[in-house]
């Protein structure tokens, strides 16, 4: 039972945590919030970082989940700049690392997300080495373009993932040169495998940037704290004024851990262990966003989801849940990306390993097309590139696990919702 007498402390002031704080409001919980944030920005969405804002198309101001006065509206105590260095179950408390407060909580939400690997060697701790995870880093980033742009500079980029590509898309339109160094054999290869990862490949080298795959890099040379190259491990050494490492992240568990709750292994991309209905081994800390790794039912194994759509969703599911709502998390995973001209959403889930085959409906040399990942004629993802409003109808066919013709599958001229009754 709930009632205006109890406390509910969320730590982590990203997109879950404010969502999750804003869905206890409108779920007409009366009690005490408190949202802990460790960044001093109010709560901000992320995709922006790497699209929109880095580009200069978007303002700072738009990035925020809420207008500043909505917490003090809401009777959301936020406290900005702080962080929380201990758990203890038992009295049920957190303690405020920066003075030692001491907040008790009937029910606690730990959002902590992740953070950016790091590289593990020479030069990291010259001043043009970046990361991109928060506001400061993209503010620091887009001044860093901008001025590389100016003078024909030379960006390079560990990693061709996600937050790796759309850094060189946007370092190309400001005009600078880019290199990216990636251990895989194409970019995404983790996510889409051999099949589509050479499509952004393409993609990319017909704008310019230059790939090094199979390849990692072992130092970073400087000069009076300055970058002025990255060394690979092929001996190769690349001009570089700035470098940028994005290699993934790592969620943010030291906290979860010290507190003694269950933690997933590395194999399943660490995290926080949830259940289906995000609670921890503890039946008072719920965890949602990234730092969440759930079993999930529909692809029958435990994942951690770094995507927007993950956070959007996961902090008001988890708040329902502090509630006593019924609530089963079941999300089909869900992410986007815009690289130049083109626009993609991918929804689901199909590492390599997982699938049998790629099927493609439509044009993908004009990159106006759907790809489906199918495993014995069963849907596992849909990624569509340059075609709209079918996010829904791809869902649909993940969901219902449904077998289907694969030649209908690759049809344009066969409605997707008609593959499945």
């Amino acid at each position: 039972m709930v009632d205006a007498d109890q406390t509910f402390v969320i730590v982590g002031g990203g997109l879950a945590g404010a969502k999750a704080a804003e869905t206890l409001r409108t779920e007409g919980f009366t009690g005490r919030v408190i949202l802990i944030c460790d960044e001093r920005d109010h709560p901000y969405e992320r995709p922006p970082l790497s699209k929109g804002y880095l580009l200069g198309k978007e303002e700072r101001d738009s990035v925020f989940v809420h207008e500043p006065a909505w917490y003090a509206a809401n009777d959301i105590e936020l406290h900005l700049g702080q962080t929380v260095d201990a758990i203890d179950r038992t009295a049920k408390t957190v303690r405020f690392g920066e003075d030692g407060t001491v907040v008790r909580y009937d029910k606690l939400l730990l959002a902590t997300g992740a953070e950016p690997r790091r590289l593990d060697i020479p030069g990291t701790d010259l001043a043009g080495v970046h990361h991109l995870r928060r506001l400061a880093h993209a503010e620091r980033l887009k001044h860093v373009l901008t001025n590389l742009g100016r003078d024909n500079g030379h960006l390079v980029i560990a990693g061709a993932g996600w937050i790796g590509l759309e850094v060189a898309a946007a370092a190309r339109e400001y005009g600078a040169e880019v290199t990216v160094v990636e251990h895989g054999p194409t970019p995404l290869h983790g996510v889409l495998g051999p099949e589509l990862g050479g499509l952004f490949a393409e993609l990319h080298r017909e704008h310019g940037v230059r790939f090094h795959f199979g390849r990692r890099l072992t130092e970073i040379v400087g000069q009076d704290g300055m970058v002025l190259a990255a060394r690979s491990d092929d001996g190769e050494e690349h001009p570089a004024h700035d470098v940028l490492a994005a290699i993934g992240a790592a969620p943010r568990t030291h906290l979860a851990e010290a507190a003694g709750l269950e933690i997933a292994d590395r194999a399943h991309g660490g995290g926080i262990v949830v259940d289906e209905r995000l609670r921890t081994s503890d039946p008072d800390i719920y965890a949602a966003g990234d730092v969440a790794s759930f079993h999930h039912a529909l692809f029958e194994t435990s994942l951690r989801v770094e995507h927007w759509a993950n956070a959007l969703n996961g902090g008001p599911a988890a708040a329902r849940c502090m509630l006593g709502r019924e609530v089963t998390y079941d999300r089909v995973p869900y992410f986007f990306s815009d690289q130049y001209d083109l626009g993609m959403e991918y929804s689901g889930w199909a590492p390599p390993g997982t699938y049998d085959q790629v099927v493609i409906r439509g044009d993908a040399g004009k990159r106006e097309f759907i790809a489906f990942w199918v495993k014995e004629g069963r849907v596992l993802a849909g990624m569509n590139v340059n075609v709209w409003d079918v996010t829904d109808k791809i869902q649909h066919l993940i969901r219902t696990k449904a077998q289907v013709n694969t030649e209908s599958l690759a049809d344009p001229h066969v409605p997707l919702d008609s593959l499945v009754s």
